[in-house]
Order: structure tokens, then C-alpha cells, then sequence
């Protein structure tokens, strides 16, 4: 990735996120565990549904392709701040730190597209259920989750594309565990009102109309489960109340960035792990835990391995 010519800057320090050594040692076992649950959590939800037929549907094909990004979340810097909690200087490449830059977008923009295609799934499954293997087919889905991929790549491309060629002369420390774009444009040797502008209408403009759009179908969908029997609304609200909780602990954090996205105060740190980290395991905790069909398929596949001859 080649950068222009005016730039100085061969790499970036990234500052972390304490000097303490013992804390240090503390915050790598906790998200150390947490790396680990999160990437082994969402290989077995990939693993269950394509294991058992039952989980056969579109809902879940979604939910395998939502752990598949979720997977890439987790790697995109999380194994590199864990190896750089045992080093004291602390430093990125300039092609790698455009590479983190990149990726995170493109995962964070594609799983957006996603859960919207998730609600759209529980908007016809439970608004127009007669309908819903025909609206709602493979060929759909497939649809769906390529639309999220696309449009993830290009709104990471779209930020990279000025990134890439700013004037980096100098300064280069990232207050960050990873290079986090408003921190790496505010190092630029020149104004960059315009470029914060540009990166606040790009990002602020997908999360919001994303985040709407859900808002919209659940309120939709809501009316609709009031006017249900009683058993079919509860199955439906236990299914929409997981959908929300991830919405609401994905978009949140995701939002804000992008409403303040570089006046930078101490609590930024804390969401930018919870939202880099964390949030990778809000798949296998909240969506497939607490649902019963998941937890059937689990138990039938750690029977076939666990007692074979008995199947």
C-alpha cells in the first residue's frame, strides 16, 4: 500500500492501554479469555448449524454468517494488543496500521448490513408468515449477505482512499490499543476539519440509517405481536428481545464514535474495547444461548462425539 510522497511516517506508536505492568499482565488474562470465548463461540455456532438440519433456515444461515464476521472482528487487532501487552514500545507499521484501519470498517459496515437483513428476516417471519419461505429463500440470503459485504468494503475503501494519502510528518503516536482512523487523521501535518467531516458523513450515515431502519421494523413488528396469541407472542418477543439487546450494545458505542468521533475523553477507551473485544462475543452469548433450538442442536452434536456408539 503505497503512501505519498510527503510522508515521513514509516510506523505508529501505539500508546495502549495503561503502563502499569501489573495492569497490564491483568488486562491480557481478561481479554486473553475473552479473545478466546469470543472465536471459539461463534466457530460452534457456524459448526451447530451447519451440522444440524433442523437449523436449516434462513434466520440461522444469517446468524452463521453474522459468527463469521464476528470471527474476523476478533483478529482484526486483538492478537496483536495481547502480544503488545509484553512489549514496551508499542509500534504499527504504516502499511499495517491501514491495514487495521481497513478491516475494522469493513467487518464493523458489513455486520451493520447484516443485522439490518436479520430484522428484515424477523419483519417477514413474524408480519407476513405465510410469505415468509417465499420472500425469504437461500437465494435471498445469499443476496443479503453479499449486499453486507459490499457494502462494508466500500465504505472501509471510501474512508482509505484519502487515509492513505494524508501527509503523516511527524507526529505518530496513536492514543489507542489499535489505530482508530480519527486518531491516526488528527496526526496529519495539515488541517483536517474537511477530513473529519468527510469521516464523520461516511460512517454517521451508514450506522444511523442502519440503526433506523431496524428501529422502524421492530416498532413494526412490536404492533404486529400485540394482536398475536398469546404463546405465538411470547416466542416472538423472546426471538426480538435478543435482536434488540445486540442492536442496541452494537450500535451504541458505534454511535457515539461517530457523533463526537474526535473530541476524545477518557470513558472513549473503555467503549473502544467493549466495541472491538466484546462485542464479538454478543452472538454465541445473547443469540444462541438463550435460544432453545442452538441449545438442542449443541446437545445432539456433544452426544454423536462424546457417546458415538450410543447414537
Amino acid at each position: 500500500m503505497a503512501h505519498s510522497n510527503e510522508s515521513t511516517v514509516s510506523e505508529f506508536v501505539l500508546l495502549g492501554l495503561s503502563n502499569s505492568w501489573g495492569l497490564q499482565l491483568l488486562l491480557f488474562a481478561i481479554f486473553f479469555i475473552i479473545y478466546v470465548t469470543s472465536v471459539l463461540g461463534n466457530a460452534m455456532i457456524i459448526v451447530i448449524i451447519f451440522s444440524d438440519s433442523h437449523l436449516n433456515s434462513p434466520m440461522y444461515f444469517l446468524l452463521s454468517n453474522l459468527s463469521f464476521i464476528d470471527i474476523c472482528q476478533s483478529n482484526f487487532a486483538t492478537p496483536k494488543m495481547l502480544a503488545d501487552f509484553f512489549v514496551e514500545r508499542k509500534t504499527i507499521s504504516f502499511e499495517g496500521c491501514m491495514a487495521q484501519i481497513f478491516l475494522l470498517h469493513s467487518f464493523v459496515g458489513s455486520e451493520m448490513m447484516l443485522l439490518v437483513a436479520m430484522g428484515y428476516d424477523r419483519f417477514v417471519a413474524i408480519c407476513k408468515p405465510l410469505h415468509y419461505n417465499l420472500i425469504m429463500n437461500r437465494r435471498v440470503c445469499i443476496i443479503f449477505v453479499s449486499i453486507s459485504w459490499a457494502v462494508g468494503i466500500l465504505h472501509s475503501v471510501s474512508h482509505l482512499a484519502f487515509t492513505v494519502n494524508l501527509p503523516f510528518c511527524g507526529p505518530n503516536e496513536v492514543d489507542s490499543f489499535f489505530c482508530d482512523l480519527p486518531l491516526v487523521i488528527k496526526l496529519a501535518c495539515m488541517d483536517t476539519y474537511r477530513m473529519e467531516i468527510l469521516t464523520l458523513a461516511n460512517s454517521g450515515l451508514i450506522s444511523l440509517s442502519c440503526f433506523l431502519a431496524l428501529i422502524v421494523s421492530y416498532i413494526i413488528i412490536f404492533v404486529t405481536v400485540q394482536h398475536q396469541s398469546s404463546s405465538g407472542s411470547a416466542k416472538a418477543l423472546s426471538t426480538l428481545t435478543a435482536h434488540i439487546t445486540v442492536v442496541i450494545l452494537f450500535f451504541g458505542p458505534c454511535i457515539y464514535f461517530y457523533i463526537w468521533p474526535f473530541s476524545r475523553l477518557s470513558v472513549d477507551k473503555f467503549l473502544s474495547v467493549f466495541y472491538t473485544i466484546c462485542t464479538p462475543l454478543l452472538n454465541p452469548v445473547i443469540y444462541s444461548l438463550r435460544n432453545e433450538d442452538v441449545k438442542s442442536a449443541l446437545r445432539k452434536l456433544t452426544k454423536r462425539h462424546v457417546n458415538p456408539g450410543k447414537n
